[in-house]
């Protein structure tokens, strides 16, 4: 009977962050012109999901918060890109989620395995956006090597998000870190 209710609260708790998310990130402190933008620390819901719930609940409800990304905010040309800028790209925030791998196998609960959850998170997605920039949007690259012009044109808001990340992270951790699982 507890994991029944252990997965219903699971489900319930991801749809909540996924709704939180979805809100914060119209909240927008920069828009880049071609698409991304700095946002009121909408990837944070689900990070912190991934750090209480681990890794794999963590990357499906950040690949499901991508999918509603899309659909509440569209725009792909070609299949494979929309994989790589929507469920892959935010599926990746899951990755957070070694933060709870660290606190449960080696006893680290510290801000420092957050720090790295956090960090890995935010990487993972940069990742996809710029194999996605590189492979999809290289004509934006004009005579620059599209694999920096890539790099920098997504750094231009992730880095910051990554900063209000880790920001807002080390303020709530102290608070929520006695829900963690």
């Amino acid at each position: 009977m507890e994991e029944k209710r252990s997965k219903v609260l699971m489900l319930t708790e991801g749809g909540m962050m996924i709704a939180l998310s979805a809100l914060l990130s119209y909240i927008r402190i920069y828009q880049a012109p071609n698409g991304g933008s700095v946002t009121a620390g909408s990837m944070i819901p689900i990070m912190i999901f991934a750090i209480r719930w681990g890794l794999g609940p963590g990357l499906a409800v950040g690949a499901t918060y991508g999918l509603l990304d899309f659909i509440l905010k569209p725009y792909f040309v070609h299949p494979l890109q929309l994989l790589f800028d929507y469920p892959f790209a935010f599926g990746s925030l899951g990755l957070a989620g070694i933060a709870y791998v660290l606190t449960k196998k080696k006893g680290k609960s510290g801000y420092g395995s957050v720090l790295l959850g956090v960090s890995l998170a935010i990487l993972g997605r940069l990742v996809f956006h710029v194999l996605s920039g590189v492979v999809f949007f290289a004509e934006y690259a004009g005579d620059q090597n599209p694999w920096i012009y890539s790099i920098v044109y997504n750094a231009t808001y992730l880095v910051p998000e990554l900063i209000i990340s880790m920001i807002v992270m080390i303020v709530v951790w102290k608070p929520i870190q006695k829900f963690i699982r």
